[in-house]
């Protein structure tokens, strides 16, 4: 915990001395790897080896100067970065995953360096480089690892296809010999100066991540969101199987919250939308053991990040649970739903709408549910495993979140009183 704090106190030091210009404008939240006692395989190497990985995001802002944060958040070692060079991809609208960029980029450097090590628990943050990108843009960012990686620190799940060859082939246009990975490495952040004026955290689970929207495509709610704000910076800071109230596919919220939204440059709202894994993982290949999960465990829960969130002075808004019935029906998860979960969900919604502890709320479960049968959604938003929304859906749910992340802080009162079902100003 201390390697953590340390990690953290730097990374706020720079959120303040550069809050003015800076905005994180893509995010990968780091997690800790895990081993085989755990229902769900990483899908990822176990470490990296003098090898080039190349790695595909995309911008929610522009900016004149870019630079770039890794993690080692969760290391045990340190981590060596022999060089880092980013370049626009090639073939903007290309829907298809490809290790190609435009042209050879520029070279990132730290502290004048054209490497850096990291140690256990810490982060750098690259020197900022003279290159505009503009807003949702995709950018190729190359890392060579001259030395033994573990990937104790990682990214599951990105729906986002990255590469990794053999060799310092950092400038290259197409890695060559190149084999897909199917999260993210050690990459968290792109940051850039330029004219934004807010930044909106979206904090979450795999519902925030976007698994079940199509891959290397974009199309998260938090990606759709960033088409629908203009001049907000919108960081997309969920994980897969992350919960509120426990670890398992990253910590749990209040101990990741500090990292995940405090620390990012200018940070003046986040959207919570946690809880789903709490009801669903107790009795399921997930979480055999564990008790069910009750409302009041869960409202003391998101109580905390709230009290957090204020003490950070930043404004928080509370998204409700989505309906889950049948979900992972017939796979080795079964038991995720049952009519008892549901009623945990439905005390949980009715709490985050009607208590007022939330600076404001989007029902994205009303948005997104079947009215014939309200604890399932909507066909037309499920991806087909009644759990994660479709690519549709979650442009639902965008348009449910726009008009309250384009709300200023100084007129939170009349979005509290207009946005309240997160149904006003589409």
């Amino acid at each position: 915990m201390k390697r953590l704090a340390l990690s953290l106190a730097s990374l706020l030091a720079a959120a303040s001395v550069h809050a003015a210009e800076w905005r994180t404008s893509w995010y990968a939240a780091p997690m800790p790897s895990w081993g085989t006692e755990f229902a769900l395989p990483t899908l990822m190497p176990q470490a990296l080896e003098a090898q080039t990985v190349r790695e595909v995001v995309r911008t929610s802002i522009g900016g004149e100067q870019v630079r770039v944060v890794y993690s080692n958040r969760y290391g045990s070692a340190p981590l060596v970065i022999g060089e880092a060079r980013l370049a626009p991809t090639r073939d903007e609208e290309s829907r298809a995953a490809s290790s190609q960029q435009q042209n050879a980029g520029v070279q990132l450097t730290f502290g004048g360096q054209r490497s850096v090590t990291i140690a256990p628990g810490q982060a750098a943050i690259s020197d900022a480089a003279a290159l505009t990108v503009a807003d949702r843009q995709r950018l190729s960012i190359s890392t060579w690892l001259p030395q033994r990686a573990p990937l104790t620190t990682f990214h599951w799940g990105a729906q986002q296809t990255a590469f990794a060859a053999p060799g310092n082939v950092t400038a290259a246009i197409t890695l060559p010999n190149a084999q897909t990975l199917s999260g993210r490495t050690f990459l968290s952040a792109v940051q850039v100066s330029g004219s934004a004026q807010r930044t909106v955290v979206a904090f979450g689970d795999s519902i925030t991540d976007g698994n079940g929207s199509t891959p290397d495509r974009n199309l998260r709610w938090p990606d759709q969101l960033a088409g629908r704000a203009a001049g907000v910076a919108v960081v997309n800071a969920g994980i897969s199987g992350a919960r509120l109230l426990s670890d398992g596919m990253g910590e749990k919220a209040v101990t990741r919250f500090e990292q995940d939204v405090p620390a990012q440059p200018g940070v003046d709202t986040v959207i919570v939308l946690l809880g789903i894994n709490d009801i669903g993982w107790p009795g399921s290949a997930f979480a055999p053991k564990e008790a069910p999960a009750t409302a009041g465990a869960m409202i003391a829960g998101y109580r905390k990040l709230v009290a957090a969130a204020r003490a950070r002075q930043v404004r928080i808004i509370g998204g409700t649970l989505l309906p889950f019935e049948g979900a992972l029906q017939g796979t080795p998860f079964a038991g995720h739903y049952s009519p008892e979960k549901d009623r945990v969900r439905r005390e949980v919604n009715d709490w985050i709408l009607r208590s007022g502890e939330f600076d404001a709320t989007i029902d994205f479960d009303q948005r997104l549910r079947d009215p014939a049968h309200p604890s399932r959604l909507r066909a037309e938003f499920d991806s087909g495993d009644h759990l994660h929304p479709s690519d549709a859906g979650y442009a639902e749910m965008a348009r449910a979140a726009a008009s309250i992340a384009k709300e200023a802080r100084h007129t939170l009162g009349e979005a509290k009183a207009r946005v309240a079902a997160g149904v006003a100003g589409e």
